[in-house]
């Protein structure tokens, strides 16, 4: 059972293999044994996707909350262990996969050995006990409804625009947003398809601005295609500046526009309300409690002065 709904969630014997720590081979084995106990096909099976068929769309929604459960009750025995185990599964958007989780997740590892971290990213809403996730990260405007949030990473952040040398050089530098409609811009995309607009801020005055351009990418590792493009003098890039940062301080991109660039708030750690959290999700919420509570203290005035 706890194969099908490990298929079933990935939509494929291969995702789930990767996930799952089984083989994609011992999965379908383990799948067709429970279709043939139950004398119903739950799968139907193409060479391009897996999918839930009705009766095994329903036996999937009972299964869930019921395995979720089970490993709710296993997990009391980490009551009796002297560190926590288990698996912690995180549902993280790109720019937190590359900026927030490096330091942070490889800090919480070696305080933790014996719990292991599985990261989903993807940028678009998802409810995490369906997608078979303990707790996501996001933004507080695309935070899901009921959850409780832990602020985590850097509390505030910025998004950066910045252009090469070469390419300023070639077709001038803007001295307003509206100005960026004029010039090649290097854009992203949702998953969702939605391709945001840039958004910058000066003195109360609020300016969106959709500008177009010779490459679009969608968040993820092609990030750094847009990033490399920018370098190369192909065009005006507008990106958070902590991924920026590297270039700027090398002098490869030059920051434009910057008394325009744009505060929010940073992300937060979200997860059900759930009386008793998995020991792995309860270590993490801890780790990431002390970690703003380190911040907090060295970002103090008198930590500053001291």
């Amino acid at each position: 059972m706890a194969a099908f709904v490990s298929v079933a969630r990935a939509g494929g014997f291969r995702d789930a293999a990767r996930t799952s720590g089984i083989s994609a081979s011992g999965l379908s084995t383990a799948v067709r044994r429970l279709e043939s106990r139950l004398g119903v096909r739950l799968l139907n099976r193409t060479t391009r996707s897996v999918a839930p068929t009705e009766a095994g769309e329903r036996l999937l929604e009972r299964l869930t909350p019921a395995l979720a459960d089970m490993e709710a009750a296993l997990d009391v025995l980490n009551h009796f262990r002297d560190r926590p185990a288990g698996t912690l599964r995180l549902n993280v958007p790109a720019g937190v996969a590359r900026i927030v989780l490096p330091s942070l997740i490889t800090r919480f590892l070696q305080a933790y050995p014996d719990i292991r971290v599985e990261l989903t990213v993807e940028d678009s809403f998802v409810d995490l006990p369906s997608v078979g996730c303990d707790a996501g990260i996001r933004y507080d405007e695309r935070l899901e409804p009921n959850m409780i949030a832990t602020p985590i990473g850097p509390r505030v952040q910025r998004f950066a625009t910045a252009a090469a040398p070469a390419y300023l050089d070639a077709h001038g530098r803007p001295e307003h947003p509206r100005e960026l409609l004029g010039h090649a811009c290097l854009r992203g995309r949702f998953a969702s398809g939605s391709m945001p607009t840039w958004d910058f801020e000066r003195e109360g005055e609020v300016v969106k601005v959709d500008p177009s351009g010779p490459l679009v990418v969608r968040p993820g590792a092609v990030i750094d295609m847009a990033v490399d493009a920018a370098v190369a003098g192909l065009g005006i890039i507008h990106l958070y500046e902590d991924m920026l940062r590297p270039h700027l301080d090398s002098g490869a991109l030059v920051p434009i526009l910057e008394p325009w660039w744009q505060d929010f708030s940073g992300p937060f750690l979200y997860y059900p309300g759930r009386q008793h959290l998995p020991a792995p999700l309860r270590a993490f919420v801890d780790f990431v409690k002390r970690d703003g509570e380190e911040r907090a203290s060295t970002s103090s005035p008198a930590s500053r002065k001291a």
